[in-house]
């Protein structure tokens, strides 16, 4: 059998979304069918013992497009008899692709994960991607929204196909238990509502912290959980403390991937206002959180930046609202906490979406698809 060669610096034991995404994507593949090209990182020797397929790791811990990558990328597709290529995230090692088809690699596919929709927007970074583009066979994106960025700038290079993330519907399970983390936090049996992402702005927990008093207005006993870490969080604690929201609101610190589902379990809403910042250089590609709620069983409420509408349907799964005003998204959170039939009923829904739409399962069929092409 012929080999898919993997060239990507995104792969365990790192953490991240697009680690989780390559990773996902491989362990849906057969093993005989792949080999990987990686950079380094502290514990790569343990974690690649265990895997089925060989991974070829570089000293470094950045791979970058030289010459000495590019023959460590020839010399492992002849070694190995790869006639295809992924790159987990296309640029900028998608600049190895000539190199690769000159050594007899026929087909190349390199994926983007929604930061390249700023770099379109910028000549220097354009021109690369243009570079890159011009070099695979296909080129994928993670939501309709970053496809409209990436269209016009590298439609005319490549072909452009969808490759979303997807979630593992066997962890983020209604099944979930929560009562772990509330105990944990001291929420009892309040309602609560929960956003589980990085602390920064362009996610909105400061609209949900701005907007909480007026959640609390119409419903006395709800908390407010926010899971995660990131540079916003010392802000975060003196807005809360400013509004005198200290017994509502708990900042959690970073979570552990194997704990999230807990966490999205501990709420009966999720909520996330994400906006768009910097005339449209930072923005949401898609917005993975809200299906992990949604697998979760749990109603979800986004903000309108980028491709996170699409990871809602909007009245059925859950609410997408307007990310800037804190009345208009505390109002959403208000209206579900005081019809809880309505919330269950809509993380029903949005538990059946992800599962027809979402999975790993479907989305490594997909990946399949552009790679025998």
């Amino acid at each position: 059998m012929n080999r898919m060669l993997v060239v990507t610096n995104d792969f365990p034991p790192r953490q991240g979304g697009i680690q989780t995404f390559v990773a996902a994507l491989l362990a849906r593949r057969p093993p005989d069918s792949l080999v990987v090209l990686a950079s380094d990182a502290p514990g790569s020797a343990a974690h690649d013992a265990a895997l089925p397929y060989p991974v070829i790791r570089r000293p470094t811990s950045m791979l970058l497009p030289t010459r000495t990558t590019a023959q460590a990328a020839v010399d492992t597709a002849r070694r190995y008899g790869c006639d295809r290529a992924f790159f987990g995230a296309a640029a900028p090692l998608g600049l190895l692709a000539p190199a690769l088809r000159s050594a007899g690699v026929r087909h190349l596919v390199g994926a983007t994960h929604g930061h390249e929709t700023g770099w379109v927007s910028l000549p220097g970074a354009r021109q690369l991607m243009q570079r890159i583009a011009g070099g695979l066979d296909v080129l994928t994106y993670i939501s309709e929204y970053t496809r409209s960025r990436l269209g016009p700038a590298l439609g005319s290079r490549t072909r452009l196909a969808q490759l979303s993330p997807g979630v593992d519907i066997d962890l983020f399970t209604p099944g979930a238990d929560g009562s772990v983390v509330r105990r944990r936090h001291g929420l009892g049996a309040a309602p609560v509502v929960v956003c589980v992402s990085r602390l920064v702005a362009r996610k909105g927990q400061d609209v949900l912290v701005a907007g909480w008093p007026r959640v609390l207005a119409r419903h006395p006993d709800a908390r407010l959980l926010l899971v995660g870490g990131g540079p916003a969080e010392a802000s975060l604690r003196r807005a809360v403390a400013a509004r005198g929201l200290e017994r509502s609101v708990v900042l959690t610190g970073p979570v552990a991937v194997g704990d999230l589902p807990a966490h999205y379990a501990a709420g009966d809403v999720f909520a996330m206002p994400c906006r768009t910042r910097r005339r449209g250089l930072d923005v949401e590609g898609l917005g993975m959180v809200y299906l992990e709620a949604a697998a979760c069983g749990r109603p979800v409420v986004a903000g309108t930046s980028g491709g996170a509408p699409e990871a809602v349907q909007d009245g059925v799964t859950g609410h997408v609202v307007e990310p800037r005003s804190a009345d208009a998204v505390a109002a959403t959170i208000g209206d579900l906490l005081a019809d809880p039939a309505r919330a269950r009923a809509m993380g029903a829904a949005g538990r059946a979406w992800v599962e027809q739409r979402w999975s790993w399962t479907t989305i490594a069929a997909t990946f399949d698809r552009l790679l025998d092409a």
